[in-house]
């Protein structure tokens, strides 16, 4: 379904109604910071990782994408789909605006929306692609499922979902280096933005139980990092 533009220019970011009772880590002041702090633990492997199936995407028309950050994703998403418009979902002011600038040319296609996703309520759109890199895990395993079961009422047919996240494999990898590395990893983000999580949330419950079904899988550093393209139950085939 080919989506309605959106009006909105670098400079304007639609605000969530702040009376929303959520409780929202604060991004805002590693905004400028957030690409080289990424360089400096993982080096290129969290890009690589959010880029995995990006040339997949090639036939999506609308999409939304959560927690991209500084927006390096969303950026190669315009340039690599000349069609895709984008909702871009931020609780982080800062992030957005930086999304925005390095949207360059193509940022009359981003919709940007400054909102916690666990409140915020999309309106007026169906997607055929959802992405999400390294932000399920800011959530708890009931709002990973209660946010996939949003997004699914929202979906369409042929929606894509692409996660990229951390991850502790079930081996010795896992339990002796994955899980200190993702126990530093929430303490220094619990430091920095207030972020509460302290673990994993099992964000895949949630979505098999919300009607997605995963299609593709690739891992990386040992099973650290993954990343996943996950679709509606109808290419359960695929799997």
């Amino acid at each position: 379904m080919r989506a309605v533009a959106h009006p909105a220019a670098r400079d304007e970011i639609a605000q969530l109604d702040p009376r929303q009772n959520v409780q929202t880590a604060n991004f805002n002041g590693l905004a400028r910071l957030y690409r080289w702090m990424e360089y400096a633990s993982f080096g290129p492997w969290l890009w690589w990782c959010r880029c995995a199936f990006v040339d997949e995407l090639r036939d999506c028309r609308c999409g939304v994408v959560l927690g991209d950050g500084d927006g390096r994703f969303t950026a190669r998403l315009l340039g690599a789909n000349p069609q895709i418009e984008i909702d871009a979902v931020d609780a982080s002011e800062a992030m957005l605006r930086g999304l925005l600038q390095r949207a360059g040319q193509h940022a009359d296609r981003v919709h940007a929306i400054c909102a916690d996703a666990r409140a915020w309520q999309p309106e007026g759109r169906t997607y055929s692609l959802i992405v999400t890199h390294f932000f399920l895990d800011c959530l708890t395993t009931e709002e990973a499922r209660a946010l996939a079961v949003k997004l699914r009422g929202v979906a369409d047919r042929d929606v894509r979902w692409v996660i990229s996240e951390f991850a502790e494999p079930n081996s010795w990898f896992g339990r002796v280096v994955a899980r200190p590395v993702v126990w530093m990893l929430y303490r220094a983000f619990g430091l920095l933005t207030g972020l509460g999580v302290r673990k994993l949330p099992d964000y895949r419950a949630g979505l098999l139980a919300a009607g997605f079904a995963r299609i593709r899988k690739r891992a990386w550093l040992g099973g650290l990092l993954v990343s996943e393209l996950w679709a509606g139950c109808k290419d359960l085939s695929h799997d």
